[in-house]
């Protein structure tokens, strides 16, 4: 008989009678079910609050990231993550810029852009100028849907109209410029876009579909910078190195996309371990490499006067204190308190942190490329997970991990294979 994965009001099933639904579509054992059922700090009430047709949670590996010290200030950052090497690469580097003084870190207001479509329009040009000639009323509007992020010193602060080209005719797109202060801003942002839409339909005849956020946050960009002594990256020979694979990055969008990945690679584990929307931050950076002028990486290298290496990076950074995870994810709350981050002004200082992250995971990922290889670290974690694949244990973890490295042929085969002659 063939299986049916139609289950009508699902959503309103309590989360144990949903399990029992997976567990006899897929055939589950007891172990696979226990495997998917647990809720550990979250607790199965916030869970099934936060998404749909809950019935457990995936939790990731913990880390934590010393020797940061960003703008004078000292930090231990929270790290969830699964890949190996992103922790200790971010950590050794961080160690490396605070011998020249630390990373220096900043951050434009937090401004994010909410979009307003028109279409319809006889004249655009002509319907662009009318809305721009409303700017005040507008924007006065947008503000009545949010007087405590007034009261607070954020709100809509002005307005952008573009016209568009587009495959079904001209658009009209108007950009409301809204300060959210210490909050990402979708809800306040969304908000007002649609309360403002229907004045903007009266104002130019035309007609509004969407009326949404934007990720790409060019307005709310974060920028850090440092500077690492050759010395301690293994000399001058390895700042050519890394400046050599930069330019590889600038001149290549294959590379690139595996450069700007690294980069993610430690920007990624804090905006999750924070309780923030890394899918948003991943769209808005990766947009944005796109969008500005230059090159494509976000980050730039560059060798100083004294043979030193100087990294920068700036990209767009909507990140939260308020709402969403973050104020609900006990886990997420512990960890910003370990950032010690505080309203007001706290999510531009955890921006410049999470930037400061990917600045030395992008450094420690080129260094491992230009001496030694991506792999030599890399692989000696991934050789323990083969052994517990395989299943070793206890001790046999060790010997079979250190045995596959030597042999210098770090897969699965080989795993079982060794450890079979291994308990011989």
């Amino acid at each position: 008989m063939t299986k049916s994965s139609e289950a009508p009001g699902f959503y309103k099933k309590d989360p144990s009678e949903r399990l029992d639904f997976v567990k006899n579509f897929a055939n589950l054992t007891e172990d696979e079910m226990k495997t998917i059922s647990g809720y550990g700090a979250l607790g199965k009430d916030t869970a099934n609050r936060m998404i749909e047709n809950v019935v457990g949670t995936f939790p990731l590996p913990l880390g934590f990231a010393p020797n940061f010290q960003i703008n004078g200030k000292d930090y231990i950052v929270p790290m969830a993550v699964e890949e190996p090497s992103v922790v200790a690469a971010a950590t050794h580097m961080a160690k490396g810029a605070r011998k020249m003084g630390g990373i220096s870190a900043s951050s434009d207001e937090p401004v994010m852009i909410g979009q307003i479509q028109l279409v319809n329009l006889k004249d655009p040009f002509k319907a662009k100028e009318d809305i721009l000639n409303k700017k005040d009323e507008i924007v006065k509007l947008a503000n009545e849907q949010d007087p405590i992020l007034v009261k607070f010193g954020g709100g809509c602060k002005g307005i952008e109209v573009r016209v568009l080209d587009s495959q079904t005719g001209p658009m009209v797109i108007t950009h409301l410029l809204v300060d959210c202060r210490d909050a990402m801003g979708a809800n306040a942002v969304n908000t007002m876009a649609e309360a403002v839409a229907p004045r903007l339909e009266t104002i130019t005849g035309g007609r509004v579909y969407l009326r949404i956020i934007s990720n790409l946050a060019i307005h709310r960009k974060t920028k850090a910078t440092a500077i690492w002594p050759a010395e301690f990256l293994g000399g001058e020979e390895i700042v050519d190195g890394i400046i050599e694979a930069f330019a590889f990055a600038c001149a290549d969008p294959f590379r690139v996309a595996t450069h700007n990945k690294g980069i993610m690679n430690g920007i990624d584990p804090v905006v999750i371990a924070t309780g923030n929307d890394w899918r948003a931050i991943e769209a808005g950076a990766h947009t944005y490499s796109n969008w500005k002028e230059g090159h494509s990486s976000f980050t730039d290298w560059e060798k100083t006067e004294d043979g030193d290496l100087r990294g920068t990076i700036e990209i767009p950074m909507a990140i939260g204190l308020v709402g969403g995870a973050t104020a609900t994810h006990p886990t997420a709350k512990t960890c910003v308190k370990i950032l010690d981050v505080k309203i007001p002004g706290g999510a531009a200082e955890l921006s410049q942190v999470i930037c400061a992250v990917g600045l030395c995971q992008n450094l420690g990922a080129l260094r491992a490329l230009a001496s030694e290889g991506i792999q030599r670290g890399h692989m000696g974690l991934h050789a323990r997970n083969l052994a517990v694949q395989a299943g070793a244990e206890g001790k046999e973890i060790d010997i079979l991990a250190e045995k596959l490295k030597q042999s210098g042929k770090v897969r699965a085969d080989i795993a079982e294979k060794l450890l079979t002659e291994i308990r011989k």
